[in-house]
């Protein structure tokens, strides 16, 4: 299996049933891979598993396969939320990639007072997520939520998920003892989420709103000024050290 191209669809997945994939999936596996009937595919859909799954019609954007057997059972997937300040294209495709491969099971945008880009679309946010998670043979997909101003956001925010923010004004614990410190609290198994602001950095008005909530924590991510697509991805990383599933082993990827 580990050599295996693999596809998420939404289709439950089950033995013996008929996938047709999507015209863009179809053109994908046909022209791109060039692969053939008979050759074999890993499918997912994010509840079911991960499924082997055989070609049986193959024609120019037409993919028809027939599932075979599964090959891994669904499994859990971290509780963090990744809420984030929108960035300019190229630097906000690498974040929402390299975020979902690192385990991201959300991503919240917000907006914030010294926000640049605005504007942003959630079905294009989402295809890179899918993407990313087939690459990475993560069995599921993130959430991406509407984005919100920040205030909204905190008005409504459920009060069990603890948020953790990366502030950039000095004063605040390390990440690495704040996460232990939280790691031996009562709080150890609630739902996380990490904030990172926008390129300028939160106005220090959001930071006192933020300060005065008894969900908030804010960490500091080391004595350099970090871009806020660095620091985001240099949190997930602690977080997973520390309380996510990075101590959970590779599985072998060639046992079959």
């Amino acid at each position: 299996m580990a050599n295996l191209i693999r596809i998420y669809v939404e289709d439950d997945l089950a033995q013996n049933q008929s996938i047709e994939l999507n015209d863009q999936q179809g053109h994908y596996v046909n022209n791109v891979m060039r692969l053939k009937v008979g050759d074999e595919v890993a499918l997912f859909n994010g509840r079911d598993g991960e499924w082997c799954a055989s070609i049986v019609e193959s024609r120019k954007k037409r993919c028809l396969l027939h599932v075979k057997s599964k090959t891994r059972e669904q499994i859990g997937c971290p509780d963090l939320w990744l809420v984030f300040a929108p960035l300019k294209k190229q630097r906000l495709d690498f974040i929402m990639e390299k975020a979902t491969e690192l385990g991201v099971g959300a991503f919240q945008p917000i907006i914030t007072r010294r926000t640049i880009v605005s504007k942003i679309r959630s079905d294009r946010l989402e295809a890179q997520t899918i993407e990313a998670a087939e690459q990475c043979e993560r069995l599921h997909i993130p959430d991406v939520f509407d984005v919100l101003p920040l205030a909204q956001l905190m008005k409504d925010w459920p009060i069990e998920r603890q948020i953790f923010v990366l502030d950039e004004r000095g004063g605040a614990l390390p990440i690495g003892q704040s996460l232990l410190n939280f790691a031996k609290s009562d709080k150890k198994d609630a739902p996380c989420a990490l904030l990172t602001g926008p390129e300028g950095g939160f106005d220090p008005s959001e930071l006192d709103l933020l300060d005065k909530l008894p969900f908030v924590t804010r960490i500091s991510v080391g004595p350099r000024i970090l871009r806020a697509d660095t620091a985001a991805l240099a949190a997930i990383s602690c977080w997973q050290s520390v309380l996510g599933d990075w101590q959970t082993p590779l599985r072998d990827r060639y046992e079959e």
